[in-house]
C-alpha cells in the first residue's frame, strides 16, 4: 500500500528549511517533487487544498500525457482506474464527423493528482496539505530563500534552497512573488460530470464539438468508467491582455454556452436527460501558451499552468504541466550535480538559463496551437476539415499526427491550410 498523504497537519510539523519547496501538488508540482525525490534533493510539496481534492478540468490524457505518465513510472496505475479510448470524435457544426485515431483516456483530476502526489510521496518528497502560499522570503541580496506558509490563522516560514511555484492558473501565488505579467487568464471552461451507464457503451469515443452557437470556443463529451460523463464548455481566448496585466474579457457566458451545448448537440441533450447530474457546473481559468508569467527570478521558478503551460486550441495541459515539471527538476539537479549546494548569483544563473532556455525550446509548439485556435472563432474550418478527412486517408493521419505532436496543427487548422485542404 502506498504511504499516506501527510495532509491536515498542523503548520508546526512542517520542517524549518529543506533543499526545495514546491507549492503545488497538481501534475507539474508533483512530477518535479518526484523526480527530485527520486534523487535524494530533500522536498517538501504544498498545497491549498487537502487531497483528495476535485480540479476543474477536461480530464483528458492524450498521448503526450501517456508519455509524460510513463516517465513518471505511475501509467499502470493510472490506466487501471481510467476509461481508455482509442478515437477523438471531431463534430463539426452541419453534424459532419470523423474519429481521429489516438491513445487517449479519462480519469478525473481528483483521481489523477491523487496518483501523482502519492508517487512523489513515495519518491521522498514530504507532502503537508492544506497550506496557502503567502509570500516569498527574500534575503538581503533580492534572492528569495523560502516561503511564508499560512494554515488557517497559522503562520510559518520555511527556509530554501529553492522555490518553485506550481499553483496553476489563478495568478494570486506569482502576484505575490512577484513574477506575474498577466493577471487575467488566457481563456475559461466550465465542466460537470454525469452518471448515465445506459449510455456508456454507446458514447465511447472524446467527442469535441463546433458549432456557432459555441463561438469562439467548443464544448466536449468524455467518458470516464463506470457510465460518468466529464461534460463541458470551454474558450481559449476568452481574455486578451497586454503584458502588464490589463486586457478585456470577450463576451463569453459559459452557462448559457453550456446551455445551447446540452440543446442542440443530441448526446449532450440524451446524457443530460436520462442521467444524474453528480454535482453543480464548476468554471476554472486557464493560462495558455506559456505567456502570462516571468518563468523565474533568483531563487524561484515557476512551473505548470503557473507558467502557461496549457495548449490554446485543445485546451490541453496536463501533458504539458508534467513535461514543464521535469524541466524544472532536470535544471535543479544539474546545478546539484555540479556541486552547486550553496546559494551564489552564479548557480543561481546558471539553473535559470538551463530551465528558460528549455521552455523556450517548447515555445515554437504552443505558437502553432495558438495560431490553430482560428477554428474555434471560425467553426466552418471544422466542416471543412471533417468533410475533406473523410475523404483523405492521408488527411485523417495528419490529424492524428496533431494528436500526437507529430503533425503541424498550424497549417492543417488555420485559415492558411485551408487552399491545401484541397490539395490533399
Amino acid at each position: 500500500m502506498p504511504p499516506p498523504l501527510l495532509q491536515n497537519r498542523p503548520l508546526s510539523d512542517l520542517p524549518a528549511r529543506c533543499e526545495v519547496l514546491v507549492v503545488g501538488a497538481g501534475p507539474a508540482g508533483s512530477a518535479a517533487a518526484q523526480w527530485l525525490g527520486r534523487s535524494g534533493v530533500d522536498v517538501v510539496l504544498v498545497d491549498q487544498h487537502a487531497f483528495p481534492r476535485d480540479k476543474v478540468c477536461g480530464d483528458a490524457l492524450i498521448p503526450d500525457a501517456h508519455a509524460a505518465l510513463a516517465r513518471l513510472g505511475v501509467l499502470d496505475e493510472v490506466m487501471q482506474r481510467a476509461q481508455a479510448a482509442g478515437h477523438v470524435g471531431c463534430i463539426g457544426p452541419r453534424g459532419g464527423r470523423i474519429d481521429v485515431p489516438g491513445t487517449l483516456a479519462v480519469l478525473p483530476r481528483k483521481e489523477l493528482d491523487q496518483i501523482l502526489c502519492r508517487a512523489a510521496a513515495r519518491a521522498g518528497a514530504k507532502m503537508h496539505a492544506p497550506v496557502q502560499f503567502e509570500a516569498p522570503l527574500v534575503d538581503a541580496a533580492g534572492r528569495v530563500c523560502g516561503a511564508r506558509l499560512a494554515q488557517g490563522p497559522q503562520r510559518r516560514e520555511i527556509q530554501a534552497r529553492w522555490v518553485v511555484l506550481a499553483t496553476g492558473a489563478v495568478p494570486q501565488a506569482l502576484i505575490a512573488a512577484g513574477v506575474c505579467e498577466r493577471q487575467t487568464p488566457s481563456g475559461i471552461a466550465m465542466r460537470t460530470y454525469i452518471r448515465n451507464p445506459g449510455l456508456a457503451s454507446r458514447l465511447r469515443a472524446l467527442d469535441v464539438v463546433w458549432d456557432r452557437r459555441l463561438r469562439p470556443g467548443y464544448g466536449w463529451i468524455f467518458p470516464c468508467r463506470d457510465g460518468l460523463f466529464n461534460v463541458g464548455v470551454g474558450v481559449a481566448n476568452s481574455h486578451r491582455s497586454d503584458r502588464a496585466g490589463h486586457g478585456s474579457k470577450q463576451d463569453v457566458n459559459l452557462r448559457q454556452m453550456f446551455a445551447s451545448f446540452c440543446e442542440f448537440y443530441e448526446p449532450a441533450r440524451e446524457l443530460l436527460a436520462s442521467g444524474e447530474l453528480q454535482g453543480p457546473l464548476k468554471g476554472a481559468p486557464l493560462r495558455c501558451t506559456l505567456k502570462g508569467a516571468t518563468f523565474s527570478r533568483p531563487g524561484l521558478l515557476v512551473t505548470g499552468e503557473a507558467a502557461g503551460s496549457t495548449y490554446s486550441f485543445t485546451g490541453e495541459g496536463i501533458g504539458k504541466a508534467i513535461e514543464t515539471g521535469l524541466l524544472v527538476a532536470q535544471a535543479l539537479l544539474a546545478e546539484r550535480g555540479a556541486g552547486g549546494a550553496v546559494a551564489d548569483a552564479s548557480a543561481d544563473a546558471a539553473v535559470r538559463r538551463r530551465y528558460e532556455a528549455a521552455l523556450a525550446a517548447l515555445q515554437p509548439r504552443f505558437a502553432l496551437y495558438e495560431r490553430a485556435n482560428g477554428i474555434n472563432a471560425h467553426p466552418w474550418l471544422a466542416d471543412l476539415v471533417i468533410w475533406r478527412a473523410q475523404r483523405s486517408a492521408r488527411l485523417l493521419s495528419r490529424m492524428s499526427g496533431v494528436l500526437n505532436e507529430t503533425s503541424n496543427p498550424g497549417t492543417l487548422l488555420s485559415l492558411k491550410g485551408v487552399k491545401r485542404l484541397f490539395l490533399e
